[in-house]
């Protein structure tokens, strides 16, 4: 569990870090209420004995949350994609997104990265720049 941690703190943004160590605070706190029922999982979200959320009611709280955003419907999974393709969009190398998101073969991680018209237009330009020294 320590190297979990230390990788975790490693490849997360440390805003991120600090917000999911006061949620770990929080939830210490409300601990003692489920009293005998508390059942400790280890997990970051839980329901409040501890066992694991229901992943209906996640999918079901995470819909209408994106509802009354006015976002479309994604998946939370979804969410990998995005981040995985942020961070190539700012130059992450592709090894380093592979660490962030736990891959053991980066082949996973590529299919997880959509390159964008932008970051092409961008080859393109450094391609230019490169052979005719613009």
């Amino acid at each position: 569990m320590l190297l979990h941690r230390v990788v975790a703190e490693d490849t997360l943004p440390a805003e991120l870090v600090t917000a999911l160590r006061r949620h770990r605070a929080l939830q210490n706190e409300e601990r003692p209420a489920a009293g005998s029922a508390w059942e400790d999982w280890d997990l970051v979200f839980c329901q409040p004995n501890g066992r694991p959320i229901d992943p209906r009611a996640d999918r079901a709280e995470w819909g209408e949350l994106l509802q009354r955003a006015g976002v479309r419907h994604v998946r939370v999974h979804d969410g990998r994609h995005t981040a995985a393709t942020l961070l190539l969009e700012q130059g992450v190398h592709v090894r380093a997104i592979q660490r962030i998101l736990g891959h053991s073969d980066v082949r996973t991680t590529e299919a997880y990265t959509h390159v964008g018209d932008q970051m092409t237009r961008d080859a393109a330009r450094r391609m230019g720049a490169a052979l005719w020294g613009e």
